[in-house]
């Protein structure tokens, strides 16, 4: 029997809000909240004029590839977005002591043709083999105890400290935009099976990465038409009560009443709307998933990226300055990842705002993205005993799992699956068994 239609209330407009929304728009009347004036969160994309052309560049999300985004792939199918083939590059540099490399191709990894001759790089190659090939084995073969932390399974494999601070700290605090430090002290197990799944472990076996043409704001227009109508931007909620009737949501305007509330927003922004009304198991499960904010700089000052260019990557670490309790500063080379034909080279920088030239910069951002600890792994198991139609209260978000866009897209179908039992795309009849699935054999 087909569950009667309800009102729902979405807080949050981010791709997890939008994408629950739109599904759950196909039965309900749904309406969606969100404080900022403008849909999308972490997918900013930013009008740029340079005189002779006009350009659409992402500041936020930006790349998905063919194997590890399956529900986003299927959801951007649905509505009618193309994606395009793009580089996933990886470069480091240390300009301070002059050292650089970029792992894409063997003439870019030896970019610096200094490099050629100098044994301790060689270790690094070495290194970065062997632990493949170990993490390969081990994620396989279920060898990593839950408890483990990623600095003491590197630690056990005795690897120098070059592939610790010059390839695979640098590259996982640009991946979740965290310290070195926090680094360190990631869940092994989590970090490996990510790494495996993205092709990050192999030469060869890589996803192919694609960018959304036109800018990733593309598909924003089409994802809530079905309920443009009842968007609420510049709506902050301020508060939350349930009760034997349904949900009641306070904002400026006053008090709506609905049926059902889905949280889409960031687990303390969650905690701080529910107030006094959380339970003891929000209180310990969504407070144990923290965030942490990172500045956002759109610019053009190219010093930001490797010396030699032909060192430049699509993602570029800066090691300058950098001590274990800095977030790894990282620069995107937009002209690489969006495929900008554009005689000026577009850098997004995180975490690296006093070293570019304020004559060059184009926008300043913040993002905050999710800290994946051991606590949070252990939250995030508990999903189902705060997620529920009996307190007519439900959780999604990309925090819910890796904390990107696939992610926030996989974490709505589950809600939307319990609120309703819909199978709104055949990939992801019942999500939770999808994404074991894709554990065990991507």
């Amino acid at each position: 029997m087909t569950p009667p239609a309800q009102r729902i209330a979405v807080i949050g407009g981010g791709i997890a809000g939008m994408t629950a929304a739109h599904m759950l728009s196909r039965r309900h009347t749904v309406s969606l909240f969100e404080a900022d004036s403008r849909l999308g969160g972490h997918t900013a994309t930013i009008d740029v004029d340079t005189g002779t052309e006009q350009l659409a560049i992402d500041t936020g999300f930006i790349v998905y590839n063919d194997r590890t985004y399956p529900h986003f792939e299927a959801l951007m199918a649905s509505l009618g977005i193309t994606g395009q083939a793009t580089e996933m590059s990886f470069s480091v540099h240390e300009t301070g002591r002059d050292f650089e490399y970029n792992g894409h191709t063997l003439a870019s990894l030896f970019a610096q043709r200094s490099n050629l001759l100098r044994p301790r790089f060689y270790r690094l190659l070495n290194d970065i083999m062997r632990f493949n090939r170990r993490a390969i084995r081990d994620h396989r073969s279920d060898a990593l105890p839950a408890s483990l932390s990623l600095g003491d399974y590197l630690a056990s494999g005795g690897y120098g400290e070059d592939f610790h601070r010059r390839y695979l700290l640098p590259m996982g605090g640009a991946i979740w935009s965290a310290s070195e430090a926090v680094m360190n002290d990631f869940p092994a197990r989590f970090f490996v099976r990510f790494f495996h799944h993205h092709g990050l472990l192999s030469l060869s076996d890589r996803p192919q990465w694609r960018t959304i043409e036109g800018g990733s704001r593309s598909y924003i227009d089409p994802l809530v038409a079905p309920y443009r109508e009842r968007v609420h931007l510049g709506t902050p909620v301020v508060g939350l009560r349930r009760d034997g009737a349904g949900v009641a949501l306070t904002t400026a305007a006053g008090e709506q009443r609905f049926n059902q509330v889905v949280f889409a927003c960031h687990s303390d922004q969650a905690l701080r709307i529910l107030g006094t009304q959380a339970s003891e198991a929000e209180r310990s499960v969504l407070g144990s998933i923290g965030y942490r904010r990172n500045s956002v700089v759109l610019h053009t000052d190219t010093r930001m990226l490797p010396r030699r260019r032909r060192a430049w990557a699509s993602w570029n670490y800066r090691l300058d300055g950098r001590d274990a309790d800095a977030c790894v500063p990282v620069t995107y080379n937009m002209n690489i990842l969006q495929q900008l034909e554009s005689d000026t080279t577009f850098c997004v920088t995180l975490n690296d705002d006093d070293s570019i030239d304020p004559g060059r910069v184009l926008g300043r951002f913040e993002y905050a993205h999710p800290q994946f600890t051991f606590a949070a792994q252990q939250a995030q198991a508990r999903h189902g005993e705060i997620s529920d139609s009996a307190r007519r209260t439900h959780f999604c978000g990309a925090y819910w799992r890796n904390g990107f866009h696939e992610d926030g897209v996989w974490s709505a179908l589950r809600v939307a699956d319990a609120i309703d039992g819909s199978q709104p795309q055949a990939t992801a009849a019942n999500p939770s068994e999808t994404a074991e699935r894709q554990d065990e054999t991507a």
